[in-house]
């Protein structure tokens, strides 16, 4: 005879849990924020019963979700978003990762762990630590290390920074460059700027996408910088049906209640990944790190939130 133990009744009630968590965001019950906590105080409280999926779900539906905001979107608004956006995105890669670079150097930091978190906050979290960690052969705990704190940091920005924003009186505009800028993870910058307003949403999705591409260039940079050869540079192919999205969207090649319901569940599908994202957040791996690594993402975290609301407050 089969004997269910407290255990396995443990395990099926964190799992119900779980999927109840996820219908209920679906749904449209769950906020951003809502989600990322929920996810965080699931871990804590009871364990995530699929932590070994979760990662790749992130990915997954960070990109499906992004896509479909695609559908909600015109090429000409796009087109001088992304020029607008250009040049205080280059002044705060260059500055930040230059400033990356001398603060390893000063705090006596791992330097691979130092440029992971760098690159995680120049350009864009967890995206640019997994393209930028095999580029310079850096190990799984590294890794870890540098996803943890960038993942913990995108967790308060996800509070602060809309808090921030309605003090401030920031508007539409100048909130969703701000967040697509600062704000590390897409995942977090598209749920901070989706309560704050659908133009803010816009146009933080697409800056942050036009950053991500920076990821080659810094791929190529870190390859010179730690003398790797051989290693190939990933290319984030759904930044191009991104695009494809955003044609068929203007030139109406789909009804427009299709597209308008595709954007829905995008969004509520972006508010699942955070979610997910909340309950992959270790404290083991947090407490694990030191107070070197955290001191050095604090200060690239405040020196570019702040570089970038000075610049967007005198120009926009």
């Amino acid at each position: 005879m089969c004997q269910i133990t407290y255990s396995d009744m443990k395990d099926v009630v964190s799992k119900i849990i779980y999927f109840i968590i996820i219908i209920l965001a679906l749904l449209g019950y769950i906020n951003s924020p809502v989600a990322l906590m929920l996810g965080f105080m699931f871990t804590v409280l009871v364990h995530n019963p699929f932590k070994a999926y979760s990662h790749k779900a992130i990915h997954h539906f960070l990109k499906i979700a992004v896509v479909g905001l695609g559908f909600g979107m015109s090429i000409k608004e796009t087109l001088q978003t992304s020029k607008d956006g250009l040049s205080l995105t280059i002044y705060s890669i260059i500055l930040t990762v230059s400033l990356g670079l001398l603060l390893s150097k000063l705090l006596k930091i791992d330097l691979k762990l130092g440029h992971l978190i760098t690159s995680g906050t120049a350009i864009c979290g967890g995206s640019a630590i997994a393209a930028i960690s095999p580029v310079i052969k850096a190990n799984g705990k590294i890794i870890s290390m540098a996803l943890g704190i960038v993942f913990l940091l995108n967790s308060i920005a996800l509070f602060v920074f809309p808090a921030i924003g309605h003090a401030l009186s920031l508007t539409q505009e100048q909130f969703g460059l701000w967040c697509a800028i600062a704000i590390h993870d897409t995942s977090s910058v598209v749920g901070a700027a989706l309560g704050y307003g659908d133009e803010a949403l816009r146009i933080a999705t697409t800056v942050k996408l036009s950053r991500t591409l920076w990821i080659i260039p810094l791929s190529m940079f870190s390859m010179f910088l730690f003398k790797t050869k051989g290693e190939t540079i990933k290319f984030p192919y759904f930044i191009i049906l991104f695009i494809v999205a955003i044609i068929i969207h203007s030139y109406h090649v789909l009804p427009e209640p299709a597209t308008h319901y595709i954007v829905l569940l995008s969004k509520r599908l972006l508010v699942v990944t955070l979610f997910l994202v909340g309950s992959t957040i270790s404290i083991k791996d947090l407490t694990s790190t030191g107070i070197k690594p955290v001191i050095l993402a604090l200060a690239l975290w405040v020196f570019i939130s702040v570089f970038a609301l000075i610049y967007i407050l005198n120009l926009y």
